[in-house]
């Protein structure tokens, strides 16, 4: 990872049978899941969790995802979530996932996160506890 990047959470999930598409490794869809269960739990620590009752909402704007080795079944991901410097009301988030016992990075990700008002569609500040956790 570049500098100026914080780890803010680290995620381990299980890979489950039906993750594994006709090769026999995880889908590469799947990954997207990943990344987005580690970024989900870390919001709901920060307590901008996805709910359409909040008045803002964190929404993905771009998500990306570099494959290097497949994942197979059994196993368990540990997806590490890093953070940039926040803007006024996004923040750019990158991904590193790799397999548990294994040194390895698997793949590598981004997504840009924008806080946003629901009713409006506009985009809004950042919530003080995102941007102190980032900054």
């Amino acid at each position: 990872m570049a500098a100026g990047r914080r780890l803010l959470i680290t995620s381990r999930m299980p890979v489950r049978w039906g993750d594994m598409d006709a090769y026999g490794h995880v889908n590469n869809t799947v990954y997207f899941r990943y990344l987005e269960q580690t970024r989900v739990e870390w919001l709901e620590q920060m307590g901008s969790a996805v709910s359409p009752d909040n008045d803002t909402a964190p929404v993905i704007i771009n998500a990306a995802c570099t494959f290097m080795l497949p994942v197979n079944y059994p196993a368990t991901v540990i997806v590490r979530m890093y953070g940039g410097e926040p803007g006024r009301s996004s923040l750019m988030t990158w991904y590193e996932l790799l397999v548990d016992g294994d040194e390895r990075i698997y793949a590598e990700g981004s997504s840009k996160v924008v806080w946003m008002n629901p009713q409006t569609g506009k985009s809004v500040p950042l919530p003080e506890a995102v941007r102190a956790a980032v900054s």
